[in-house]
């Protein structure tokens, strides 16, 4: 019995530990310039990226104390102290599920409100000048054309559309990395002849992982937090109230009368 909760103590210890690695991380995610760094995210700037950064910003530092907290308790073996780590790393867990919860919904609404973002800004070609150049950009970055195809610039695609094709491209004509759209009124040079091949993998895709990931962060950082933060709460529990479930040891005593009497042995302290 005595290794087993030596185990359990252990095990504790390492999980407070764990929880103040997740706090640290909460820190730094929350106050990172993530959101900055994210390509061409300006070009829709109704979607507000920075859900749930204020709950990792606010929550961080106080998971970062309370593992403090339910490290020295768990090395001390205080009573006491665990049931109140218990009782505050429980408040936490709630009150950061019940500010975090709107993450989710965020998440599932992404994909519905980027697509109509991109009918908003199509046909290309007539868009803001800066949202021509952003997108330029990614496409010249991750040889991608137009956000759900090459025809979101109708007939005036941009030079960063434009692809030299390869052996296959000519073979498969539809399938490949390059499309051929037709003759090419411009002459390349990169063309040998008067076809124009542009790319043939779209930007949106590739722009809604950008654009998603800052949340994906948050939600899988506070998953993270709340599966560490529940194995904390049982083990420092198990620990706390150890006196209520430990089976205290039995002594037998023989009365004046011969009869065998089975009661709880005396502690020592």
């Amino acid at each position: 019995m005595a290794r087993c909760r030596s185990y359990l103590r252990g095990l504790a210890i390492c999980v407070t530990v764990l929880l103040m690695v997740s706090g640290l991380v909460m820190v730094g995610v929350g106050f990172s310039s993530i959101d900055g760094n994210v390509p061409v995210a300006e070009l829709f700037d109704q979607l507000s990226t920075s859900d749930g950064l204020l709950a990792l910003q606010v929550f961080g530092p106080i998971t970062v104390v309370l593992s403090v907290l339910g490290t020295c308790a768990a090395s001390l073996d205080y009573k006491p102290l665990l049931l109140v780590f218990s009782a505050l790393i429980f408040v936490e867990f709630v009150a950061l599920t019940v500010v975090a919860s709107p993450l989710v919904q965020v998440q599932a609404q992404m994909d519905g409100a980027v697509d109509e973002l991109f009918l908003n800004v199509t046909p290309l070609h007539r868009a803001e000048r800066y949202i021509q150049t952003e997108l330029e950009k990614l496409q010249a970055s991750d040889s991608c054309c137009g956000l759900t195809s090459f025809k979101d610039w109708e007939n005036k695609p941009p030079v960063s559309c434009f692809c030299t094709p390869s052996t296959s491209d000519r073979e498969l004509s539809t399938e490949g990395s390059c499309l051929m759209v037709g003759s090419n009124p411009l002459s390349l040079p990169q063309n040998s002849s008067d076809e124009l091949w542009v790319l043939s993998k779209p930007c949106g895709p590739i722009l809604k992982s950008h654009l998603s990931f800052p949340i994906k962060l948050r939600i899988g950082i506070i998953s993270a937090f709340a599966t560490i933060a529940i194995t904390s709460i049982v083990l420092c529990l198990v620990l706390g109230l150890e006196e209520y479930w430990k089976t205290p040891p039995i002594e037998a005593t023989v009365d004046d009368f011969n009869r065998v009497k089975y009661e709880p042995k005396p502690s020592l302290t």
